[in-house]
């Protein structure tokens, strides 16, 4: 039996399962006399504070066992619990409603786990772990429910759960578990980001794998391919540990790239860097060996809180990305790209029938310019302490670039008066990812310094296929001849003015695009962060030339499943 889910660790492991269920604590909601609402508000701060102390421990040990980036996760859960607006409402909860504190957490936890999983941006969704997890760990301490224990593994085992959080993957013990697998998840959830750090190849996403396995089943897990047979046969085992000899060898020689330059064989440069949601994300990078920074997602300082971030808060969190890169490397921070499918309670955005297509991204900002110009005056102000560039998402038309520019000019003539340094040379792009900007690229990129393809919404957008729908998942395809015409539009306009061109969608880590992407000329790709050295590797086996002729034929084929596998044999399938 194979079950397909997402790698979102690579690596393979063999061994039989262990299953991880939780039993889901069940809450009941009572009302408390007004006479003991004070007591029970008393309790719930009592074993908040023993969470923290929990945490603390937890922050500690992870930060011996793996290091200073896997700890600051435990970090951010400690400040959500001292968060006054969190645990505030929380507690205005039992008082105004006087019920039990078990059911006020739940409600208030639930509601902030709601809106992440609302969101399109992936990275976005998966934060709401991070609460699920705060949320359990609390409620375990209010009702004295057990959890099942990580630690009693008598060998090696492949662990299974519907979740797991990034307490549950901090605590595993790597001589007793050599994998795990989940029914839920996503490649940027925290427990998936560590299990790269921790090097435990991983899968997510399997649905209902849980429920199909009994305990005690071998299993092959594929973290690359995001698969798992379940009860494999002799020769599929010794196939595999075959790969996973191999794949041993080659962490090896991964390993001495982390500091190399990302050259081709015939001399080319290009740039290899990461995608990121915070300054965590950016420590994390630089330690898989990205040279900056193609994408920071400025989204994650906008949510779970109940007001918008001021300009200082911002400030730092931009800062902080440059000076981790050295203040010399390139830090691409995207303008605010949140909107009508994105529910921030406190920005009151109306309900939309097609919100990927409505008020959001550059829309909304130039719409309330108070808040843009406030992230514009924090992104000015970094850029003085590196090397930070800007580049607008969702741009469409030259009028909306010539608006976004217009605001910029007027904070850089504020904060001249106001005598705050910045560079007022830091370079401006856009986000190409609509049609529209793609085909007039020839026109925008005489406004800007360089541009970025965002092919996650491109490519929804050219074949009309909704990346989040299941139904029609398989028509999402970045090798659609419409696509790469565009691709290859967008990358000789912006040459024929002189600019560079990157590309932060998931594309730009495909293994298999990234001849074809160099051939065309791309100059930067940015991908997550542990995807960075098995690109240079690759990079540096490719020669450019060859690469060009090789993007050329391909532009002659007429379907994704042909260039695919021209690809496969004449690049991929030589190396």
């Amino acid at each position: 039996m194979q079950w397909k889910g997402i790698g979102a660790a690579p690596g393979y492991a063999i061994g039989p399962a262990f299953l991880l269920l939780e039993e889901k604590i069940e809450v009941q909601k009572r009302t408390i006399p007004q006479a003991e609402i004070e007591r029970e508000v008393k309790r719930f701060s009592d074993h908040t504070s023993l969470a923290i102390e929990e945490l603390e421990a937890l922050r500690e040990s992870t930060r011996q066992k793996m290091g200073e980036k896997q700890a600051e996760i435990f970090s951010a859960h400690i400040l959500l619990l001292q968060d006054p607006e969190f645990i505030g409402a929380i507690e205005a909860k039992i008082r105004t409603e006087a019920v039990n504190a078990e059911a006020a957490l739940q409600e208030v936890a639930d509601s902030f786990i709601a809106l992440f999983d609302s969101m399109d941006d992936e990275y976005m969704r998966e934060r709401a772990a991070d609460i699920r997890d705060i949320r359990n760990r609390l409620l375990r301490k209010l009702t004295g429910a057990k959890t099942a224990s990580l630690d009693d593994f008598n060998e090696p085992v492949i662990l299974l759960a519907h979740d797991l959080t990034p307490s549950d993957t901090a605590q595993l013990d790597r001589s007793k578990v050599s994998a795990f697998a989940t029914d839920i998840g996503g490649r940027t959830s925290h427990s998936a980001i560590m299990a790269r750090s921790m090097d435990i190849p991983a899968v997510v996403g399997l649905k209902e794998i849980t429920a199909n396995v009994k305990p005690g089943d071998i299993l092959i897990l594929d973290g690359s391919e995001g698969l798992v047979y379940v009860n494999p046969s002799p020769d599929l085992v010794a196939a595999y540990k075959a790969k996973a000899e191999r794949e041993s060898a080659q962490k090896v020689l991964l390993q001495q790239l982390k500091d190399e330059p990302s050259v081709t064989a015939d001399g080319a440069r290009v740039e290899l860097v990461a995608n990121i949601g915070n300054p965590q994300d950016a420590v994390l990078a630089k330690e898989y060996g990205a040279e900056g920074v193609g994408l920071y997602r400025t989204e994650f300082l906008y949510m779970g809180r109940s007001a918008l971030p001021t300009e200082d808060e911002q400030f730092q969190a931009y800062k902080a990305v440059a000076e981790t890169f050295g203040g010399t490397q390139p830090v691409v921070i995207r303008t605010l790209d949140i909107g009508g499918d994105k529910e921030l309670p406190y920005l009151n955005l109306p309900k939309e029938m097609n919100p990927f297509l409505g008020y959001r991204a550059i829309r909304l900002c130039l719409d309330r310019t108070e808040m843009f110009k406030t992230q514009l005056r924090a992104i000015l102000r970094a850029s003085a302490f590196g090397n930070i560039k800007m580049m607008y998402p969702m741009i469409s038309s030259l009028h909306e670039l010539r608006q976004a520019n217009q605001l910029l000019a007027e904070v850089k003539e504020e904060l001249a008066r106001e005598g705050i340094a910045y560079n007022p040379t830091m370079e401006v792009g856009i986000m190409i990812e609509i049609p529209s900007a793609a085909m007039i690229a020839d026109q925008l990129v005489k406004e800007v310094d360089f541009f970025s393809i965002g092919t996650n919404d491109l490519i929804q957008y050219t074949i009309a296929v909704d990346r989040m729908n299941e139904k029609i998942s398989h028509l999402y395809q970045p090798f659609h001849p419409a696509v790469l015409r565009l691709i290859q539009h967008v990358i000789q306009a912006a040459h024929s003015a002189g600019k560079w061109v990157g590309m932060c969608g998931e594309m730009a880590g495909n293994l298999t695009a990234i001849p074809l992407l160099l051939g065309m000329g791309l100059d930067e790709f940015s991908m997550s962060a542990s995807s960075i050295l098995r690109a240079r590797h690759l990079v540096k086996q490719l020669d450019k030339g060859r690469m060009k002729e090789i993007a050329r034929h391909v532009m002659t084929l007429d379907s994704s499943e042909a260039i695919v596998a021209y690809l496969q044999e004449h690049v991929m399938d030589k190396l």
